[in-house]
């Protein structure tokens, strides 16, 4: 089995500097460089270096960044109770924000980018300049050269993007810098036009290079389409809703490659929704033709995970799934809730919803309140249907290792079909809206957005009444009211003005919920202050609950919500509804009937205020004082 994308620990010599290397150090290795550079075996040895990096799925440990659902927290779909994690308030000292506190720490490790940190830059910057001497010593053939320089390539224009997501202005390197050459170790910084305008060029390079089949979960050209289109989208839409960020130029040929891109991996005939969306996450082996790359786990090579054990229906969850998530979901006749069509389209209870809402509301949520969320809604995205049984079904039976613990072995879609179509669709619209495009056709919503919605519906869905949601046709694109309401007028963007571009972002919602796509999406949309809940009222929400009901089986018993501690006594522990008027009723300990609404988070607060500036990390002090001792200076972002 060559399953290079499962094991982290391939090459640790020749790639990074250390923890304390905010710029870019030489490294001292393990390999001798002067005879390591021999043969393709190699090139591909310390490539597989960076899979780990850069497509980290689940991950292997504990509280790791970059994950879904445990890492991807900080967003305007989950909730905690008590008071919601802040922005960052102050610049860090430290590069790598082990000395900040708790509150900041979400924004910081789950804003969907990267530390202040070269190392990487490096390793690529050093492989394309070893290739271009393996080349010209007979060691690589044309066609191994053009591949490999096309991966490197690749991964220095993705590494790059994080960074521009990051931080915007960042010095750029394409080749290694000399210990000796301190104007390049400490130069200012680069427009982030320029540094993307680069970015660009590599994605096109490796796009025309990298093979078209490299082995299973190895990257190919199609990959290396998916992640132009992935980062050349946020770029693209960044420099529309962050006036004076760019140009309408580059964000024009951004977009186009975007489109582009799509057009390679749709054309391929490689890909296809052929899997029920469960499936996608918990399946031990990579389901169906979906899938662009996939990482898998193997409990006998000791890759494992602990993602699924999260959504077990046992392991808490905090922060947990919100109301303003849940509504966002459309009915299945392809409506907003508020103006659908199926029968109690209104109604809230988790059971209803799961027969009237999109199948993916089935397939993400537990279909009852759950005690063990902090919103009283489970997740159950990420594990696959008989995971769920040993909580309520088999609890005679002991939980097997692949459903618990740290011991998961679900694998990981890192790039799939439905991130290619959804970027395609959004950019041809942005084309369309912005820069003189050809408008978007029913074609083009049948291959990107219905095509989605055309997925396979697994034998559990069918049996419990679930429905395809209605194809989006362009004659009749629903009008949400939530398009204008006071929480995206209150944005730095303001309201969507086209009907079609927030049915393109709500599906996007809907699809990605959880893995991580949310607060990127947020942040190129200027849509940050969706987060508070000032305005969002229904952030600071969980699900409807009615505490009269006593469930068995598969059920909530709500019961166990009403002991004496949770009565109201002014205190945060009290047991709160919220009623659709808007009415707050708290438990006094005689007035069960009354508990029916919308579950309200123990001690709710809002998240601290925050500004514009928090759409880019500031840079640490730690590296604004290193380039002041070597006599240097850099610039801070605006705001900071």
């Amino acid at each position: 089995m060559n399953k290079i994308i499962l094991t982290l620990g391939l090459l640790v010599a020749l790639t990074l500097a250390g923890c304390s290397d905010f710029l870019d150090r030489p490294q001292k290795t393990a390999m001798d460089d002067s005879n390591y550079w021999t043969s393709e075996t190699n090139v591909r040895l310390f490539v597989n270096g960076g899979y780990p990096n850069y497509f980290n799925g689940y991950d292997v440990s504990w509280g790791t960044a970059y994950v879904p659902y445990r890492g991807a927290n900080f967003n305007d779909d989950m909730t905690s109770s008590g008071k919601q994690s802040s922005f960052l308030a102050a610049v860090p000292a430290d590069n790598w924000y082990r000395s900040e506190s708790a509150t900041t720490i979400y924004w910081l490790t789950q804003s969907g980018a990267s530390a202040w940190n070269f190392g990487w830059v490096r390793k690529w910057n050093t492989l394309i300049q070893r290739l271009a001497t393996m080349k010209e010593n007979g060691y690589l053939s044309d066609e191994q050269f053009n591949h490999w320089n096309g991966v490197a390539r690749l991964f220095r224009g993705v590494e790059y993007s994080r960074l521009v997501q990051s931080f915007g202005n960042v010095p750029y390197y394409d080749k290694p810098v000399s210990d000796t050459d301190m104007d390049e170790q400490y130069k200012e910084r680069d427009p982030r036009t320029l540094v993307m305008d680069k970015v660009y060029e590599d994605f096109v390079y490796a796009m025309a290079n990298i093979r078209a089949n490299d082995g299973v979960n190895y990257v190919n050209k199609y990959v290396a389409a998916a992640l132009a289109s992935r980062y050349m989208l946020f770029e693209g839409t960044w420099y529309k809703y962050h006036p004076g960020s760019g140009t309408n130029e580059l964000a024009k040929k951004f977009l186009e490659l975007v489109v582009t891109a799509g057009n390679l991996v749709i054309n391929s005939g490689l890909y296809q929704f052929n899997t029920d969306f469960r499936s996608l996450f918990g399946s031990d082996a990579q389901p169906g033709k979906e899938i662009l790359l996939y990482r898998e786990y193997n409990s006998t090579l000791s890759t494992m995970h602990c993602i699924a054990s999260y959504s077990n229906l046992t392991e808490s969850q905090a922060p947990a799934a919100n109301l303003a998530l849940a509504k966002s979901f459309i009915c299945n006749d392809g409506k907003p809730w508020q103006s659908s069509t199926v029968a109690e389209a209104d109604n809230f209870d988790l059971k209803k919803m799961a027969v009237t809402r999109d199948p993916r509301f089935e397939a993400t949520f537990w279909g009852a309140p759950l005690q063990s969320s902090a919103t009283l809604l489970y997740v159950c995205k990420f594990i696959d249907r008989v995971g769920v049984t040993y909580s309520f079904d088999n609890v005679s039976t002991p939980r097997p290792p692949k459903y618990g613990s740290n011991t998961n072995t679900n694998g990981f879609p890192v790039i799939r079909l439905a991130e290619v179509v959804l970027n395609w669709i959004e950019a041809k619209q942005e084309l369309a809206l912005s820069h003189g495009g050809p408008a978007v056709t029913q074609t083009d919503l049948d291959k990107s957005i219905n095509a989605i919605r055309n997925r396979p519906l697994d034998a559990h869905a069918t049996a419990e009444g679930v429905k395809k949601t209605a194809p989006l046709m362009l004659g009749a694109i629903p009008d949400d009211p939530a398009r204008t309401s006071s929480a995206e007028v209150n944005t730095l963007a303001g309201v969507v003005s086209s009907p079609l571009l927030w049915e393109i972002r709500r599906e996007r919602r809907m699809e990605f919920v959880f893995e991580n796509n949310r607060i990127l999406d947020l942040r190129r949309w200027g849509k940050l202050e969706l987060m508070n809940g000032a305005t969002n009222p229904d952030l600071l929400l969980g699900t409807w609950c009615d505490f009269n009901t006593t469930q068995s089986g598969n059920d909530i018993n709500f019961d166990y919500l009403i002991p004496g501690k949770q009565i109201n006594q002014g205190d945060a522990k009290a047991l709160k509804v919220m009623k659709p008027d808007g009415t707050v009723v708290a438990y006094t300990g005689t007035n069960k009937e009354d508990m029916v609404g919308f579950y309200i988070p123990q001690g709710i607060q809002n998240r601290d205020a925050f500004t514009v500036r928090s759409y880019l990390q500031p840079v640490c002090t730690d590296v604004i004082e290193m380039y002041k001792d070597k006599g240097y200076t850099i610039t801070q972002n605006p705001g900071w």
